[in-house]
């Protein structure tokens, strides 16, 4: 294994761990909220501030855990396509080398199936370049639809009795293209089955 895959591996460890103590973190939240809730029904408010700071710092320390996780996958979708790279550039080489063979004997037939191998190894880049940009766009970018997140806000937000509505009004931003279309991706997909196999 190289460098640049012991560090792919590496990079995918440290994001599963990141996300493992982020859901303990949301665990331990919402046992802080639940003592909370015992404390005000017990009318305890001493009690009930610090266990309300308590899951505040849980969940700073999630949504930190979080997007920490999230750069880190970003990083190793990088480093992924860095060892593609490597790999596609060294078939590149053994064609080119293949050439150069070829072109001493000058066999035309030998040379047109060089040439053959090496538009294919050049196609096989560029839809792996392309796969891999659109993994890692979609790795930094936030792909969660602006509707979802508003319709869970409310929904949350009515269950608690809280009105939000107007504060979401003034924070709807623009929406934004996050990846490539269906289209566009099954026909990366299908290329991309079509290079494995």
């Amino acid at each position: 294994m190289s460098g640049l895959e012991k560090a792919l591996f590496n990079l995918k460890f440290t994001a599963k761990q990141l996300n493992r103590q982020a859901q303990k973190a949301g665990k331990d939240e919402q046992a802080e909220k639940a003592k909370l809730k015992k404390a005000i029904q017990q009318n305890h408010t001493d009690i009930a501030k610090i266990y309300a700071q308590n899951a505040i710092r849980k969940q700073n320390e999630k949504l930190n855990l979080l997007r920490l996780g999230s750069r880190i996958d970003a990083v190793s979708s990088r480093v992924q396509t860095a060892v593609t790279m490597r790999q596609v550039s060294g078939s590149m080489a053994n064609v080119v080398k293949g050439m150069d063979t070829a072109m001493k004997t000058m066999d035309l037939e030998r040379i047109s199936a060089v040439m053959d191998r090496f538009e294919t190894q050049f196609e096989d880049l560029d839809v792996a370049t392309g796969y891999y940009e659109n993994a890692t766009s979609s790795a930094t970018a936030v792909g969660t639809p602006q509707e979802d997140v508003d319709r869970l806000m409310n929904q949350v937000a009515d269950e608690a009795g809280v009105e939000l509505s107007q504060e979401m009004e003034a924070q709807k931003a623009p929406p934004m293209k996050v990846g490539p279309t269906e289209v566009e991706e099954d026909g990366l997909g299908e290329r991309l089955r079509a290079l494995r196999s």
